[in-house]
């Protein structure tokens, strides 16, 4: 267990006294959330953290820290407890990322999630079960091996029968969660591993209150932010600098404007009504210093290759220079991954209530318990004032503006002594939002006997965790440049290697980026893919076939051969340059992909295989791909819900076909000029590939997580299947149709 699932399960659960809360507790009940208020009396670094409650009426409340992103952990989590108390799953209520109520398990990432925050969870079900049995035990004075349980009913000898409610009433067990409580074994499972439901879905076709835009409290104002134009920039002396004046009469013939906030290159403006405040936003006259020109960032590698960096050497074995010298098939190739944003439909959103000395938010936040502490350090608040209320957002799967619209809502609240709603413009989120970054991956490799390769890899990732835009912009923090180990995601290649050497160039950021869906690992796996797959063309080779020469881990080859049945893939060297039969400009292409998504500082944590077979329609006239059909072949060990599974990995294919054919952040030399959906497309909904879906067979495994790992072999698939309609190799992303045309050009 990690030091924070030292936690106390127990029941009923303990919560602190409610006092005049600003929403109706029947409303935010609604949506399994507490009451919106707490007393500002506990300390979170020494409090009891509870897992599991059970209620007068025999509801099952469990608790945990991390989030629902859109993955369906929600529901996942209400599974494994159904499961483990042997209740139905209806009457599982999940609290998820609460600070006064939630563990801190640390950051929802990863697809890390069901993988280790579900672990300590599922003991607390089962030292909760086994605790009421053992109270009924005694209640009837027989053996705990006579007991029975069945939808959260106790029966014993001679018709002794009582619900977990009764039970449990006027009780509290404390509990340390045991590592080794036994738990249910898997083939005794009636609700883990079988298609569910979502549970979030019904209060969202319905229009109940889910989403932190919807929320409304009374007396609530209305802000909007003046941003700096440094855009998309959180590092370097100007930040925090750069304000020379705000005339504040420019707004005042505005309606309803309650106060202009000015801290630093802070400025926010709060109005009764949220057009008001757009209003004032946009007609606010403000002078600002002009920011220090930005390198070149459209064609990133020279920038990337100039920022000031660090190696950290990884692994090495035996001499990968001397075994590359002597091998005459030694290749060398350098791929570039391009700046991409998270895109959420819905600009980011929070509300913030400060009062008498505490505030509560409410907020989209990936991190509550990070949110918290950053917070806390704004507004000089001890631990106890402060507490995040995690409701549902807009999708983003990493780090976009939530926590810096939560900050921001904190700070005005505090100055206009209200509760107030910020939301941010489209133009705001792009232009803020961390990027996912760019990298540099350079690649040397060989064959050096029948089953193993010399291979030499460098990645360069600038990138941090994005430090929250007020704590910089008023001065609370210093915007130094903060250098972050984020490129170690699944930086060593899945193949055997008699000589390598891996290596990390850590460097601060350029721009403001943090992690997107698979970090550092996407890149890192388009890299490796599509080198391996070099490898086989200049060997003459199957890809498939190669990488199975070098494969070590079992089931990493059991999941590629699988998939590729499931394809039917017919072996033999790329490229193939098949033809449309009925439409002579199209080339027809199939790649193929695979990895292990490890995910977390070197060594890092592995986490659920995949393998991907990829069809592709390029038209040689225009230079456009279109993805056909991917074949996805999945092992993420245990699965709780295969709906929910399937449903990720669906969104992952969506996601990653996208950024890897058409998405690119543009600059100029201030910041973002992607401020709009015209200046940063995504995939339409008549470009979506057909997808087919294999879940591997992992029932008696540790779940291994499923939210981001489908997309990591997506751009070396793409990228491979486009050489073998073609002959040509694209080592940067995305491989629109100007870069394929050049390409072309080139070849011929």
């Amino acid at each position: 267990m990690s030091q924070t699932d030292h936690a106390v399960t127990g029941f009923p659960l303990e919560t602190a006294t409610p006092r005049d809360a600003p929403v109706s507790r029947e409303r935010l009940n609604a949506q399994g959330e507490p009451p919106p208020r707490h007393a500002v009396n506990r300390v979170a670094r020494n409090r009891v953290d509870t897992y599991i409650e059970i209620t007068d009426q025999g509801e099952v409340i469990a608790v945990n820290g991390h989030v629902d992103l859109g993955t369906g952990v929600r529901t996942a989590f209400a599974q494994i407890v159904a499961e483990e108390l042997d209740v139905p799953l209806a009457r599982v209520r999940m609290v998820l990322g609460d600070t006064d109520r939630s563990p801190d398990q640390g950051p929802t990432t990863a697809s890390a999630s069901i993988q280790s925050a579900a672990v300590p969870m599922r003991r607390a079900a089962a030292q909760v079960r086994q605790a009421l049995l053992a109270r009924a035990a005694s209640r009837w004075n027989c053996a705990v091996d006579a007991l029975a349980v069945a939808e959260g009913v106790v029966r014993g000898p001679g018709g002794a029968c009582a619900t977990y409610a009764e039970l449990a009433r006027g009780q509290r067990f404390d509990l340390d969660v045991d590592a080794d409580v036994p738990l249910k074994p898997s083939d005794q499972y009636r609700i883990v591993g079988r298609s569910v439901p979502r549970v979030d879905i019904p209060d969202k076709v319905t229009g109940g209150l889910v989403f932190v835009h919807d929320l409304r409290v009374p007396g609530m104002l209305h802000a909007r932010m003046v941003r700096p134009p440094y855009r998309g920039r959180d590092a370097g002396a100007m930040i925090g600098q750069s304000l020379l004046s705000v005339d504040r009469d420019s707004v005042a013939h505005i309606p309803g404007l309650v106060a202009v906030v000015v801290k630093g290159d802070f400025v926010g403006v709060v109005a009764r009504r949220e057009e008001h405040a757009i209003r004032a936003a946009r007609q606010l006259i403000v002078q600002w210093r002009t920011p220090p020109a930005l390198p070149d960032l459209n064609d990133p590698e020279s920038a990337v290759r100039a920022n000031p960096s660090a190696e950290r050497l990884l692994r090495e074995t035996g001499d990968v220079d001397a075994a590359l010298q002597r091998s005459e098939g030694a290749h060398a190739a350098t791929y570039v991954w391009p700046y991409q944003m998270h895109g959420s439909i819905g600009p980011s959103c929070a509300v913030a209530d400060y009062r008498d000395g505490a505030i509560t938010v409410w907020s989209g936040t990936q991190n509550p318990h990070f949110l918290h502490v950053d917070i806390m350090t704004l507004l000089g608040l001890p631990d106890a004032a402060v507490r995040i209320v995690r409701m549902e957002a807009s999708g983003c799967y990493g780090r976009n503006c939530a926590d810096d619209a939560a900050a921001e809502a904190a700070l005005l609240s505090r100055e206009v002594g209200a509760p107030v709603r910020l939301q941010l413009m489209r133009e705001e989120e792009h232009s803020w939002e961390p990027k996912g970054t760019t990298q540099v991956m350079d690649v040397r490799g060989a064959v050096t006997g029948p089953d193993t390769l010399a291979y030499a890899f460098t990645n360069r990732y600038p990138s941090n965790n994005a430090p929250v835009l007020a704590l910089m912009q008023t001065g609370t923090l210093p915007a130094d440049p903060i250098v972050e180990h984020k490129g170690d995601r699944t930086v060593v290649p899945q193949y055997r290697c008699s000589d390598a050497r891996i290596a990390v160039q850590d460097m601060a950021p350029i721009v403001r980026a943090a992690w997107m869906r698979g970090v550092s690992a996407l890149p890192n796996v388009f890299s490796h893919e599509s080198f391996i797959d070099e490898l086989a063309f200049r060997h003459g080779e199957d890809p498939l076939a190669f990488r199975l020469r070098f494969m070590e881990d079992a089931r990493a080859r059991e999941l590629s051969q699988a998939v590729a049945a499931r394809a039917g893939w017919q072996p033999g060297p790329s490229p193939r340059r098949a033809a449309d039969p009925r439409r002579p400009h199209i080339r027809l292409g199939r790649g193929f992909a695979q990895h292990q998504y490890v995910h977390g500082t070197f060594p890092g944590v592995g986490s659920a295989y995949c393998a991907w077979v990829c069809d592709v329609e390029v038209d040689m006239r225009t230079g456009v791909v279109r993805v056909a059909k991917v074949w996805v072949g999945y092992d993420c060990g245990m699965v709780i819900n295969p709906a929910g599974v399937r449903h990720q990995i669906h969104g992952n294919v969506i996601q990653s076909v996208s950024r890897a054919l058409i998405e690119q952040v543009a600059f100029d030399q201030s910041g973002v000029v992607s401020r709009e959906w015209g200046a940063y497309p995504i995939l339409r909904f008549g470009d979506l590939p057909e997808v087919d879906v294999l879940i591997m067979p992992a029932q008696d495994r540790p779940p291994l997580g499923a939210g981001e790992s489908a997309s990591v072999p997506s751009a070396a698939a793409i990228a491979n299947a486009i050489f073998d309609a073609t002959g040509v190799r694209l080592r940067r992303a995305p491989f629109d149709a100007a870069r394929l045309r050049r390409a072309l050009e080139e070849a011929a």
